[in-house]
């Protein structure tokens, strides 16, 4: 059983800055990629930004130049660094790990003020 937790999250004023953790745990046989996603208050979850094994990286339009995500690999742990936030960045952010099997996080709330 793969176990990721998420931490980092919180309330920031525009232009702020966050970083988000995510730390995997239990039986990984392989890890194929990471990837935060984000879901805002009646929106569908979205693709935000993935890392690869091989570390290819791939973002959403709306992150790039702002969002860097990045990957400890003896720690199984993934990062996800959120410069000159915008309120609509404002979401629940959500850790996935691609192993045989899609594995997610319980989620770390985002709010960016005004």
């Amino acid at each position: 059983q793969v176990h990721l937790v998420e931490s980092g999250g919180g309330l920031v004023q525009a232009g702020g800055s966050l970083r988000l953790s995510c730390v995997a745990s239990g039986v990984i046989a392989r890890i194929n990629s990471m990837g935060w996603y984000r879901q805002a208050p009646g929106k569908q979850r979205e693709l935000v930004a993935l890392i690869t094994s091989g570390g290819t990286t791939n973002y959403a339009d709306s992150v790039k130049g702002r969002f860097t995500i990045s990957r400890d690999n003896a720690e199984n742990t993934a990062y996800l660094q959120m410069n000159s936030l915008k309120p609509e960045d404002t979401a629940v952010y959500y850790c996935k790990l691609r192993s045989w099997g899609d594995y997610w996080g319980q989620g770390t709330q985002v709010t960016v003020s005004t």
